[in-house]
């Protein structure tokens, strides 16, 4: 390859990145307005003053559109939560989680239709593809680190797990945290969990007249879910 072809190369490999970022900024935007049931290539096109045609040389259908917005948004609030966690020594445990519990929720109120879109209701006739799993497993990667951390701090043996409850949770501890017991990665899935519910409470508006705003009662419940899974 020339000089020239490798330059011109380049440059269509520019133009090709800039106008993918372009699609799905739009995309979120129409997100956004619509939800992603209402999510239209043939809107995205117009809004962008493309054809339909051009459109679909980057994104074939609106589940591939989809399915990029969504590995877009696991990737974000991983890397949020990722920094998060590292931006305090492990010895820190306690801290790193409330970090980490701070770090989910500011993003998800900066981000509330990205959000919806990866925990929220499903969309109709979507099915998520593999390729989402790698993105979507980070933060609960961040999970498995603190519970680690958790686990090694802590020198209280847990108590034994039915056995088929057993089973899921060395499932999840692999996937994980393997060297944590499966009752500790159950306390910290059920922390997880209402981590999570309280945050689509707050953005769905079920604490409006009553706990909000909800700073304090999320101050309060991080350091209650931090005790329940053992954190020091």
């Amino acid at each position: 390859m020339t000089a020239t072809e490798s330059a011109s190369r380049t440059a269509r490999e520019r133009a090709r990145t800039e106008l993918t970022r372009e699609i799905k900024e739009e995309a979120r935007r129409q997100l956004a307005a619509h939800g992603g049931q209402g999510l239209s290539l043939r809107a995205v096109a117009r809004e962008l003053g493309m054809v339909s045609s051009a459109l679909y040389r980057y994104f074939p259908s609106r589940d591939e559109l989809l399915t990029a917005l969504i590995i877009d948004a696991y990737d974000a609030l991983g890397s949020a939560a990722e920094a998060a966690s590292a931006g305090l020594p492990a010895a820190e445990a306690r801290g790193r989680w409330r970090a980490v519990c701070g770090a989910v929720r500011d993003w998800a109120l900066a981000h509330p239709h990205e959000y919806a879109l990866i925990y929220g209701s499903p969309v109709p006739g979507y099915q998520a593809p593999q390729a989402t799993i790698a993105s979507a497993v980070r933060v609960v990667r961040v999970l498995g680190g603190l519970l680690t951390s958790a686990c090694a701090a802590g020198d209280e043996p847990p108590p034994p797990l039915p056995p088929a409850l057993g089973e899921q949770a060395a499932i999840v501890a692999d996937a994980i945290a393997p060297d944590v017991p499966g009752a500790v990665i159950l306390r910290g899935l059920t922390a997880w969990t209402q981590l999570f519910g309280m945050i689509s409470f707050e953005l769905f508006g079920q604490f409006i007249g009553s706990l909000d705003p909800a700073d304090e009662f999320f101050g309060y419940a991080v350091e209650q879910m931090a005790d329940f899974v053992g954190i020091p």
